[in-house]
């Protein structure tokens, strides 16, 4: 069961930016496509972007052209780069596979991160 580690959040003015991380406890490059997921206040957790082994990318409306998601095979990490941020996209930041209730994750979650943007 792959383990992930989630950081980089914090507290930033709307407009700011953050740049996630996550590590894996495999090889990414064995998994079919990561992804990043957000989880806002009182609602459920939803895909905001994923990156395939082969580095196609695709994004949630919400995010398209603010966020970039990118990975490093050599560190087994992946990235969010998060660009004029909003109030709107505060919430726990998770990553995890593109289906995390099948291998490698087999629905395991990791801590995630916290980003709350300040108006």
């Amino acid at each position: 069961q792959v383990q992930l580690v989630e950081s980089g959040g914090g507290l930033v003015q709307a407009g700011g930016s953050l740049r996630l991380s996550c590590a894996a406890s495999i090889s990414i490059f064995s998994i079919n496509a990561m992804g990043w997921y957000r989880q806002a206040p009182g609602k459920q957790r939803e895909m905001i972007a994923t990156i395939t082994s082969g580095g196609r990318t695709n994004y949630a409306d919400s995010v398209k052209g603010r966020f970039t998601i990118s990975g490093d095979n050599a560190k087994n990490t992946v990235y969010l780069q998060m660009n004029s941020l909003k109030p709107e996209d505060t919430g726990v930041y998770y990553c995890n596979t593109d289906k995390p209730t099948v291998w490698p994750s087999f629905g395991s979650w990791g801590q995630g991160t916290q980003v709350t943007v300040s108006s």
